[in-house]
This record gives structure tokens, sequence and C-alpha cells, in this order.
């Protein structure tokens, strides 16, 4: 963890707008707008760019992708450049939580792959950079979107010990366990052969 040096009430400012432009439903923002009707009654029912690629709309889901990532690093960047290090890494967090328990949405979101890349970016470039890699190489190889989010998931921890940043192992820790958890419903489909593949509706 990097050191705390903002003051609590700060923190929690931070911690509070981070949420809410992390529980911002882009996914079915996104459909709707394009027509692509309500996204929770589309394929998986999940918000996320991977179901909105079941609509068979590659520009939808690209959209979604963007704008989930984009809502995880804006939460870390605005609070790196307004408090610090610390409020970076809370904001990163709370950000995610908003897209896994959004408000609007009776705290059933989505699972937080994207918003998860897109924070570690703004967060630890490099890091960033070997997760999106890792999910991509397992992608293209494995056509299983939840499989490459939980190799990249995984794996993330170890890319913050390789290029040294020790105080971020703690919250991707926190992260890599929540999609674990999110992801338990596609872990399951894959023990039995039963999760659906990249592109399919």
């Amino acid at each position: 963890m990097p050191e705390i040096v903002t003051s609590t009430n700060m923190l929690a400012i931070a911690g509070l707008l981070g949420y809410l432009l992390g529980s911002v439903p882009f996914g079915i923002i996104v459909a709707r707008l394009m027509g692509l009707g309500n996204l929770r009654e589309i394929g998986s029912g999940n918000i996320g760019a991977t179901n909105v690629l079941r609509t068979g709309n590659k520009a939808a889901a690209a959209l979604t992708l963007l704008f989930d990532a984009g809502k995880g690093a804006v939460a870390v960047l605005i609070a790196r450049a307004w408090l610090g290090e610390d409020a970076a890494q809370l904001a990163g967090l709370c950000a995610f939580l908003g897209h896994l328990f959004p408000v609007w949405l009776g705290f059933n979101g989505g699972k937080g792959v994207a918003t998860f890349l897109g924070l570690l970016l703004a967060l630890t470039f490099s890091v960033g950079v070997s997760a999106c890699l890792t999910w991509l190489a397992a992608a293209v190889a494995l056509r299983y979107s939840s499989l490459a989010a939980l190799m990249a998931a995984a794996t993330s921890t170890l890319w913050m010990l390789l290029f040294g940043h020790w105080d971020g192992i703690v919250l991707t820790t926190i992260l890599t366990a929540l999609i674990y958890w999110k992801h338990w419903p596609n872990i399951m489909r894959l023990k039995t052969g039963k999760e659906p593949k990249i592109g399919q509706k």
C-alpha cells in the first residue's frame, strides 16, 4: 500500500467520487442509444463489453470497453492530480466497486474486467500494459473472454512485483479476488465446457 498522506475526509470524498464514476453503466447506455435493446435481456444479462458483443454490434462493444476502462482510468488520474497516490489507489478501487455494485442497478453490476484494466493502465502503465497483453494473448489463443480475464487478473500482482511496484500489491490482490468471485459462474461453466466463446451469441 502507498503511504497514507491524505486526510480521512478527503480520502472519503475521493472514494465516493470514484464509486459514482465507476457506477455509470455504459454498456446499458450504449446498447440503448444504438438501438440494441435492454442489455439485461440479452445473452448473459451482464452490462459489460463481452455481452454487448453478443448483440453482433462490434462498434457498440468497443465503445463499452473504452468507456468502462476509461472510468477506471479517469478516477485514478483525477484523484492522483487532486490529492496523491493513496487517493488514486482508493479512487481506482472504488470505481471498480462502483462497476460491480452500481447503486442505480440495485447493486447488481458487471464483472469489472475493463474497469480493472483501465485503472491499472492509469495507476502503473507498465503493469496495465502487461495485464492487457496477457488478456489479449489468452483471448486470441483460447477464445474465452472470462478465462482471459482470470489470467490477466491472476498475473497482475506478479507484474507489480516484477516491475517493482510494491505499493500496488495489496490493491491488485483485492481486485483479483473480486474478479474471481464475480467470475465464479464462468469458472464452473469452463469446467463443464459450457462457457460461450468470444463472439458467440
